[in-house]
């Protein structure tokens, strides 16, 4: 009797330590940041003069109110002209609340007078062409974004955007397992790379695929972190492993500088 009476206490106490491990596990992913990165691809320099206002003097305010203290907005070093573009990229701490926000601008009275131009634009004079709204979700290793460290002046400053596409999704869920699982995050760590974040790619118009920022005082400072980072022991012997091949089918690299008014 007694040792049934043990066994059934060994079981609850296995029980309730699996449900305080999965309550752990719920809890911290919980703890996942959401991105919301917004591309305005515009044409004209009125167009960009009605972005650029409504961004540092409405949209940004705007977001700082609502609770998001940190919105980063930048734009290419080298802009294809033929395709104008802006990023805007913005941390949630929620899915609700990434969904909610607009609901929320427009409860803000200030918002909507600070930003009338943009807002109220008619439609024969639109601020821009179109929207390219890109939803991610952090990754574990790196589950909320951080500003970068750096020493640099902000207009010399190198922002590094990253979009690696996979051939299937089985194949870019073997990406994101070797960014965390591998801890090639940890590696970029070690060697200084200033990451803003690192995401799953929830929704957008490229799929499957992961993306993510680093930063760099300027392009020299870049070069050489990424030099550094080819030639570590561990990047080669992780790039070696028979389970991460063939998981990468197409790469973008993006490189941005920030507007005076980012907060990153």
């Amino acid at each position: 009797m007694k040792l049934r009476y043990k066994t059934t206490l060994n079981l609850v106490a296995t029980i309730v330590l699996m449900i305080g491990c999965m309550s752990a596990s719920s809890a911290g992913a919980a703890k996942r940041y959401y991105y919301q990165l917004k591309v305005y691809h515009y044409k004209t320099t009125a167009q960009e003069g009605r972005i650029e206002r409504y961004l540092e003097q409405a949209y940004v305010p705007a977001m700082h109110r609502a609770g998001i203290s940190q919105v980063g907005v930048f734009k290419p070093i080298q802009q294809d002209t033929a395709d104008l573009r802006i990023y805007v990229f913005t941390p949630f701490t929620s899915m609700d609340k990434l969904t909610g926000i607009d609901q929320k601008l427009q409860a803000d009275t200030k918002y909507l007078t600070d930003g009338e131009d943009y807002i109220d634009a008619d439609y024969k004079d639109a601020p821009y062409n179109r929207i390219e709204t890109i939803v991610m979700q952090a990754f574990p290793k790196m589950p909320a974004p951080a500003v970068p460290n750096l020493t640099g002046n902000k207009a010399d400053r190198v922002y590094e955007l990253r979009s690696y596409e996979s051939p299937t999704e089985k194949y870019n869920f073997n990406k994101v397992r070797m960014f965390n699982d591998g801890d090639e995050v940890g590696l970029f760590k070690r060697l200084g790379f200033n990451a803003v974040f690192y995401s799953e790619v929830i929704a957008g118009p490229r799929m499957p695929n992961l993306m993510y920022m680093t930063t760099f005082n300027d392009k020299a400072d870049r070069d050489k972190h990424w030099d550094a980072f080819n030639n570590d022991s561990y990047w080669k012997s992780l790039s070696a492993k028979a389970e991460y091949q063939h998981n990468v089918s197409h790469a973008d690299i993006i490189f941005l500088y920030p507007m005076a008014y980012s907060d990153f």
